[in-house]
């Protein structure tokens, strides 16, 4: 390893190491980030019980699942579970989507007060 590249890996270390100071920029990323999360948390929660419920009824129609649940007609529920699950999934980006702008309107003029100070701050 030449010189260069022991400077360049002891000051990445160092770096570590160092305490950062919370710039305006720093307020900004977390205030998008509160502004985004529970929109995300919301579509990874609900298009997994969609993805879920859809695989039930994929599973009724095509193992024998229902013989041991006494299923009389597995393959009309099966098709009817898994319908459920298909719109749930389709409809999970709008509500995502109402989610995040409903949020993204709440938030705007904070969002703006502080990207306008980091601006003026770089300038």
């Amino acid at each position: 390893m030449n010189k260069n590249d022991q400077e360049f890996l002891v000051q990445k270390i160092r770096t570590q190491y160092m305490e950062k100071e919370h710039t305006s920029l720093d307020e900004l990323k977390e205030l998008d980030a509160k502004v985004k999360r529970p929109a995300n948390v919301f579509a990874y929660i609900f298009g997994t019980i969609a993805a879920l419920i859809m695989g039930c009824g994929m599973s009724l129609v095509m193992t024998d699942i229902s013989k041991m649940i006494g299923l009389g007609n597995p393959i009309l529920y099966g098709i009817i579970i898994g319908i459920i699950g298909m719109v749930m999934a389709i409809v999970n980006y709008p509500i995502y989507k109402k989610i995040l702008d409903s949020r993204r309107k709440k938030y705007a003029d904070e969002v703006f007060a502080l990207s306008d100070k980091v601006m003026k701050v770089e300038r």
